[in-house]
Protein backbone atom coordinates (compact mmCIF):
# COMPACT_ATOMS: atom_id res chain seq x y z
CA UNK A 1 0.00 0.00 0.00
CA UNK A 2 1.38 3.26 -0.93
CA UNK A 3 2.00 5.91 1.74
CA UNK A 4 -0.69 8.49 2.39
CA UNK A 5 -0.16 11.54 1.58
CA UNK A 6 -1.80 14.27 3.55
CA UNK A 7 -1.44 18.08 1.95
CA UNK A 8 -3.85 19.88 5.30
CA UNK A 9 -1.50 21.23 7.66
CA UNK A 10 -2.47 19.69 11.49
CA UNK A 11 -3.88 22.72 12.18
CA UNK A 12 -6.40 22.78 9.63
CA UNK A 13 -7.39 19.33 10.08
CA UNK A 14 -8.07 20.16 13.80
CA UNK A 15 -10.13 23.49 13.09
CA UNK A 16 -12.25 20.85 11.05
CA UNK A 17 -12.54 18.38 13.60
CA UNK A 18 -14.05 21.20 15.38
CA UNK A 19 -16.10 22.47 12.82
CA UNK A 20 -20.35 22.59 12.54
CA UNK A 21 -19.37 20.85 9.19
CA UNK A 22 -17.68 17.63 10.75
CA UNK A 23 -19.98 17.37 13.33
CA UNK A 24 -23.60 17.67 10.59
CA UNK A 25 -21.04 14.67 9.02
CA UNK A 26 -20.51 12.65 12.28
CA UNK A 27 -24.35 13.05 13.28
CA UNK A 28 -25.11 12.13 9.75
CA UNK A 29 -22.62 8.82 9.74
CA UNK A 30 -23.67 7.66 13.03
CA UNK A 31 -27.38 8.02 12.24
CA UNK A 32 -26.28 5.53 8.95
CA UNK A 33 -24.99 2.65 11.27
CA UNK A 34 -27.51 2.81 13.81
CA UNK A 35 -30.15 2.26 10.94
CA UNK A 36 -27.41 -1.03 10.06
CA UNK A 37 -28.36 -1.76 13.50
CA UNK A 38 -31.87 -1.63 13.09
CA UNK A 39 -30.93 -3.61 10.04
CA UNK A 40 -29.25 -6.32 11.51
CA UNK A 41 -32.21 -6.98 14.16
CA UNK A 42 -34.72 -7.19 11.42
CA UNK A 43 -32.65 -9.91 9.63
CA UNK A 44 -32.79 -11.38 12.66
CA UNK A 45 -36.38 -11.53 13.42
CA UNK A 46 -37.31 -12.22 10.02
CA UNK A 47 -34.54 -15.48 10.16
CA UNK A 48 -36.55 -16.67 12.96
CA UNK A 49 -39.63 -16.40 11.62
CA UNK A 50 -39.27 -17.31 7.80
CA UNK A 51 -35.76 -19.42 8.60
CA UNK A 52 -34.50 -18.21 4.90
CA UNK A 53 -31.05 -19.61 3.43
CA UNK A 54 -28.43 -19.06 6.34
CA UNK A 55 -25.65 -18.50 3.81
CA UNK A 56 -28.62 -15.32 2.59
CA UNK A 57 -28.46 -14.23 6.17
CA UNK A 58 -25.12 -14.52 7.09
CA UNK A 59 -24.15 -12.52 3.71
CA UNK A 60 -26.38 -9.91 4.11
CA UNK A 61 -25.16 -9.43 7.31
CA UNK A 62 -21.69 -9.43 6.54
CA UNK A 63 -22.48 -6.87 3.97
CA UNK A 64 -24.13 -4.46 6.65
CA UNK A 65 -21.11 -5.39 9.13
CA UNK A 66 -18.77 -4.02 6.14
CA UNK A 67 -20.89 -0.53 5.81
CA UNK A 68 -21.00 -0.34 9.58
CA UNK A 69 -16.73 -0.46 9.55
CA UNK A 70 -16.45 1.86 6.54
CA UNK A 71 -18.29 4.50 8.94
CA UNK A 72 -15.59 3.50 11.98
CA UNK A 73 -13.23 4.04 9.82
CA UNK A 74 -14.46 7.38 8.15
CA UNK A 75 -15.01 8.79 11.50
CA UNK A 76 -11.45 8.41 12.70
CA UNK A 77 -10.06 9.75 9.66
CA UNK A 78 -9.02 13.14 10.71
CA UNK A 79 -7.04 11.16 13.38
CA UNK A 80 -5.61 8.98 10.75
CA UNK A 81 -4.79 12.09 9.05
CA UNK A 82 -2.86 13.54 12.18
CA UNK A 83 -0.88 10.40 12.66
CA UNK A 84 0.55 10.22 9.23
CA UNK A 85 1.44 13.80 9.95
CA UNK A 86 2.83 13.20 12.44
CA UNK A 87 4.77 10.01 11.60
CA UNK A 88 6.12 11.93 8.62
CA UNK A 89 7.08 14.48 10.83
CA UNK A 90 9.24 12.28 12.91
CA UNK A 91 10.76 10.52 9.93
CA UNK A 92 12.08 14.58 8.64
CA UNK A 93 13.57 15.08 12.21
CA UNK A 94 15.32 11.61 12.31
CA UNK A 95 16.60 12.34 8.36
CA UNK A 96 17.81 16.16 9.43
CA UNK A 97 19.83 14.35 12.41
Amino acid sequence: MEDMDVRSTRTQIEEFRDSILWADIVREITEWKEGFIHEVMSIVDTAADDNPSTASVLLHMGDISGRAKAIDYMLSILDIFLDTLEIKKEEEDERSR
